[in-house]
């Protein structure tokens, strides 16, 4: 692997910041009065599937959570304050589980091997592999199966929320939160809606 040189992300940014105050000269003073942000994205950590990117957001169109293959964890208290925050401060309706194929999280956890730390965080995917053990031995293609892992976890996660504090406390008070299960497809760069098109 060949060594770069960080420093260049520095230089990357001023010239982001000139592109972007050539279009608007006022853009970051509005930037700096608040956040109003869309959606809460809970993503994986791979560094391939940025949410701004794919989706070609601007700053403050999302409230991003990242984590090892996008996982809702109970004992998390990170992403429950990030989803406390998000709902009850930011006003945000709308949360998405942003899943991709070819998640390293998820092959790890399926292959089952000692990898040392991270085996306590892929204990939460090896519960939805037992959950649907039936369902993934009859995928014969492993290629298959993993991707269909990586759907499985996506709509496990919002089952998940559901049974967070927050998600109970803004049920109690009226306030409707809409969950969306989408995964990244690296081989188009398409988004897929799973909650439309996958059944469990």
């Amino acid at each position: 692997m060949c060594q770069v040189n960080i420093n260049q992300y520095l230089s990357k940014n001023q010239n982001w910041v000139e592109e972007v105050l050539s279009k608007n000269p006022e853009y970051f003073k509005e930037l700096k009065v608040g956040q109003h942000p869309k959606a809460l994205l809970l993503g994986c950590s791979d560094s391939r599937v940025s949410p701004s990117q794919v989706f070609g957001t601007e700053l403050g169109e999302f409230f991003i959570h990242r984590n090892i293959a996008n996982v809702v964890s109970h004992t998390d208290l990170n992403f429950l304050s990030v989803m406390q925050y998000a709902v009850e401060a930011l006003g945000v309706r709308d949360i998405i589980v942003y899943g991709h194929y070819g998640c390293g999280g998820i092959k790890a956890a399926y292959e089952n091997k000692a990898n040392g730390l991270i085996d306590n965080w892929l204990a939460n995917i090896k519960d939805v592999i037992r959950h649907y053990k039936k369902d993934l031995d009859s995928i014969t293609d492993e290629n298959e199966r993993l991707n269909r892992l990586v759907e499985l976890n996506v709509l496990e996660q919002i089952e998940n929320i559901k049974q967070t504090s927050v998600y109970k406390k803004a049920m109690s008070n009226n306030i409707e939160l809409n969950l969306h299960a989408w995964v990244f497809d690296f081989s188009t760069g398409l988004v897929r809606n799973l909650k439309e098109e996958v059944v469990v």
